[in-house]
């Protein structure tokens, strides 16, 4: 039985505050429970989650590199990073799966300088405004493009 696939979940600056952080925008989940969420989610589409977190850039940076050729696909909610991080989008760029970006909130009805994404530039698809459940309908389309779909099995 081969391993099942992986898929990357990253979660970008102040994420960790998800629940106490401006509720009225971001709702009183908590990362934690996106972390159930996605988990959950994972077991039942058949993919493994490796859930992260970071305030820094570089760390960001340094996992999604890392991901190239061992995660099948990559999830990720840049947060703050969304509209000022070129630096994350030139790293997204060099990964070889499907990338989603996800946004608790929808974007478009924040402030103006939230509204562009350079992270966009790179992503297979962008789901925002549907609080935390966004996160699980990226890892289901995600988990569907990573599983082999027929003639792309390894022949013996």
């Amino acid at each position: 039985m081969s391993p099942r696939p992986t898929i990357l979940v990253i979660n970008g600056p102040n994420l960790d505050m998800l629940g106490i952080r401006q509720p009225e925008v971001y709702g009183y989940d908590t990362l934690d429970d996106v972390e159930r969420l996605c988990r959950e989610t994972g077991t039942s589409c058949g993919v493994e989650i490796d859930f992260r977190q970071s305030d820094s850039e570089a760390e960001i940076m340094v996992w999604i590199k890392q991901a190239r050729g061992t995660a099948a696909g990559l999830l990720i909610n840049p947060a703050g990073f969304t509209s000022t991080s070129i630096a994350i989008l030139d790293a997204l760029l060099i990964f070889d799966g499907p990338i989603i970006e996800v946004h608790i909130s929808p974007l478009f009805r924040r402030d103006a300088f939230r509204h562009p994404s350079h992270v966009s530039r790179a992503a297979t698809a962008k789901i925002e405004g549907f609080g935390i459940r966004g996160y699980a309908f990226a890892i289901a389309k995600l988990a569907e493009l990573a599983q082999p779909g027929p003639g792309d099995e390894p022949s013996e």
